[in-house]
């Protein structure tokens, strides 16, 4: 069974021109690593509609899930659900439930559900909520794209929420070998043992330490035997130096 795949799409100026660092993208890869789906490509845009529907609809047709961060809290920037209502041509509005999660969380706090917090209400036809524990605002899933809010708190929490109810795969496991060469010196045997395992990723990473220059090894895959037997091979390929 081949493991389900996934892309990333960032949303937001603020990270397109550095004022904000994005760190979602790699607590995601983390995450679906560790339950068997490959995050397999990542994009970001701008607070732009257009350029947001066109990335959903390509990422959701070439993947099996698609993970949103960014653009769903109350100001007028906030454009990622009407985008993606567009992508699927559905309707958006006000809804009820989620206007009750927000009602109880703005009464629990004191302060005003105005107009600009009840935009955080507004859900595409036919998506499924997804759960802020953090600041109660819900992300939502709509087809196999899942929705979710830029702050990390709030993105990983709603990640924590979804994952359990998706499909997964085999774990992807991986091991390493540091070696004292460069990379051009390694490149062509590494080539041909990747050739020997088709089923495993390889994957070189150069490094200097301590004034010296190396590369780190790193062997991935689902099939703990082949892994084993791959990191035996490159073992005695860079003549054991680890």
């Amino acid at each position: 069974m081949t493991n389900p795949t996934a892309a990333m799409l960032v949303i937001g100026d603020e990270i397109l021109s550095g004022r904000t660092r994005d760190s979602n993208m790699n607590h995601l890869a983390g995450e679906l690593t560790g339950r068997g789906i490959r995050l397999a490509e990542a994009r970001m845009v701008p607070d732009v509609h257009e350029r947001i529907v066109l990335a959903v609809n390509a990422l959701r047709g070439a993947y099996d899930h698609v993970f949103t961060s960014g653009g769903i809290g109350p100001t007028h920037d906030d454009i990622t659900a009407d985008a993606v209502a567009a992508a699927f041509g559905v309707a958006i509005s006000v809804r009820d439930d989620a206007r009750a999660i927000l009602e109880a969380h703005y009464q629990r706090t004191g302060l005003e559900l105005n107009a600009a917090r009840l935009r955080m209400a507004r859900i595409p036809d036919g998506a499924t909520l997804i759960d802020n524990p953090v600041s109660a605002a819900p992300g939502f899933t709509l087809g196999n794209v899942h929705v979710m809010a830029g702050v990390p708190a709030i993105f990983q929490a709603m990640v924590a929420g979804v994952l359990p109810v998706l499909t997964s795969g085999a774990p992807l496991l991986s091991q390493m070998i540091d070696v004292n060469r460069g990379e051009g010196e390694i490149a062509g045997p590494l080539g041909e043992l990747a050739q020997r395992f088709p089923d495993l990723s390889f994957g070189s990473y150069p490094y200097i330490r301590n004034g010296a220059h190396g590369t780190q090894l790193v062997v991935r895959g689902t099939d703990a035997g082949q892994l084993d037997a791959a990191m035996v091979a490159l073992s005695k390929l860079v003549g054991g130096q680890g």
